[in-house]
């Protein structure tokens, strides 16, 4: 297993070095976040083919990684190319000064990314070696739903940000329509519920500390880069952001509050 592991590190450690390159010659650091989904699929094509056999749950598995990681990354590239860097590394390139953010930005932002993506992937790794049955049990049904709720909140709130951004008449106002009138980060949630698919599935595998990387994974979008950077951020550019809170759930969908 750990072999298995530090094959996938070095082909992702790989990919985000050439990722670097490339920024470098085009100043643009926010190509990794582009990477992120599709780096998950990368990996998990690899465990599975490295995989002894290819049991239903570890080819439901591609399916649905495939789905999430090339969506997250279809979309991203949609949204963010031909609009520059992204605040946050602009920011990044101004503090640490132009002349040494070039190598710098290698450590902080892309060897970062690929350290954290390894460590979130674990539920894949433990679905990969562990038991392999010829069919499903109870557990794996429950995955496949929390995993068809989370990709409908996430890709489904995406979608309704999207449009609702493309109307110019919105700017400055905050969406509470669709899923957005239920939790004020639909998308955070469902790529969470997605990331407990997973782990369910490598419960289902028999491999259980694997579900640390969904752990991180929930920590991540609630504590860190997720939901309190961008509520942060909203509180200061939209005033109406504050009704919005009063009355949506931070996170889990629930009925507005009146």
């Amino acid at each position: 297993m750990l072999t298995l592991f530090l094959q996938a590190t070095l082909i992702i450690i790989c990919c985000v070095t050439l990722l670097w390159v490339i920024s470098i010659f085009i100043k643009d650091v926010s190509i990794i976040d582009l990477f992120w989904g599709t780096g998950f699929v990368i990996v998990n094509a690899y465990y599975m083919l490295m995989s002894d056999d290819m049991s239903l749950r570890k080819l439901i598995l591609v399916v649905l990684v495939t789905i999430w990681g090339l969506r997250l990354s279809i979309y991203l590239s949609i949204r963010n190319i031909g609009k520059g860097e992204d605040a946050r590394y602009k920011e990044f390139r101004r503090n640490y000064g132009e002349k040494r953010y070039w190598w710098f930005s290698f450590f902080q932002v892309f060897l970062l990314q690929a350290i954290l993506m390894m460590i979130v992937s674990l539920p894949l790794l433990g679905i990969a070696t562990g038991n392999s049955s010829e069919g499903l049990i109870f557990i794996d049904y429950i995955a496949i739903l929390f995993w068809i709720i989370g990709i409908s909140f996430e890709a489904g709130g995406d979608y309704q940000l999207y449009c609702f951004k493309l109307d110019k008449s919105n700017k400055g106002k905050v969406l509470n329509t669709g899923f957005w009138k239920y939790t004020r980060h639909p998308n955070y949630f469902g790529d969470t519920m997605v990331w407990w698919a997973y782990a369910l599935f490598s419960i289902a595998s028999g491999s259980y500390w694997h579900i640390i990387g969904s752990v991180v994974m929930t920590l991540l979008i609630i504590k860190v880069s997720g939901v309190a950077l961008l509520e942060k951020s909203l509180n200061e550019t939209k005033p109406q952001y504050r009704e919005y809170i009063e009355k949506t759930n931070s996170f889990f969908p629930w009925f507005p509050k009146k």
